[in-house]
């Protein structure tokens, strides 16, 4: 439950999906957001539609091709690898897992793992996250009961949220009504929560 000084806070959405290379690298900068800034950043799940080999023109591969060289070239500095997935995933469970760890205060450790073992072609993200909820130290029986019925009630209101936000790609921040999409837009965030006075101390860095 949040507290009322964490409620008035002003509030960041970061709108993610576990299939993404882009999310993944923005997801520890943009969950870090309110350690520099005095922000609420509020993670939700969006289910990015993709399309499969196949059902793609030669352009888009050669723009998803180019997108996966591009993301590795962020990522290698930060010591993070990128394998391009096998398949197009529904990552309906994993971003239930999400929540479901939220509700347990453990939401930073269940995204840095579900992103690092999914981008290492080490679990299947249209599957029940069971595993790695476990890993957490977490009860996967709580886990798949949520699955089951509240967590599927509370995706559904993050995708609806996303439609009334105009979500049309990951990652997508909000801030005060404006949208940034990207993992390249995290400076120019920032700089707009420096304008509006939120920056913390006098240290401001882009990510």
């Amino acid at each position: 439950m949040m507290s009322d000084q964490s409620s008035e806070k002003a509030e960041v959405k970061m709108y993610s999906d576990f299939k993404s290379p882009y999310a993944y690298l923005a997801f520890d900068p943009g969950m870090a957001l309110g350690e520099r800034f005095d922000v609420r950043v509020r993670w939700i799940p969006f289910q990015l539609r993709v399309k499969g080999k196949g059902e793609r023109s030669v352009y888009s591969e050669y723009k998803v091709k180019y997108s996966y060289m591009d993301a590795r070239r962020w990522a290698k500095p930060r010591g993070l690898w990128i394998r391009g997935p096998l398949k197009v995933y529904d990552t309906t469970p994993a971003a239930i897992g999400g929540l479901f760890a939220e509700t347990q205060g453990r939401l930073l450790d269940f995204g840095r793992l579900a992103f690092k073992k999914f981008f290492l072609r080490g679990f299947e993200a249209d599957q029940p996250e069971a595993r790695l909820i476990a890993e957490l130290g977490l009860s996967d029986h709580h886990y798949l009961d949520y699955l089951a019925g509240e967590g599927r009630a509370a995706y559904e209101r993050c995708q609806e949220e996303a439609v009334a936000d105009h979500v049309f790609g990951v990652p997508f921040f909000l801030f005060a009504g404006e949208p940034f999409w990207g993992y390249d837009r995290l400076g120019m965030l920032e700089q707009r929560l420096a304008e509006a006075g939120l920056a913390i101390g006098d240290e401001v860095t882009s990510a």
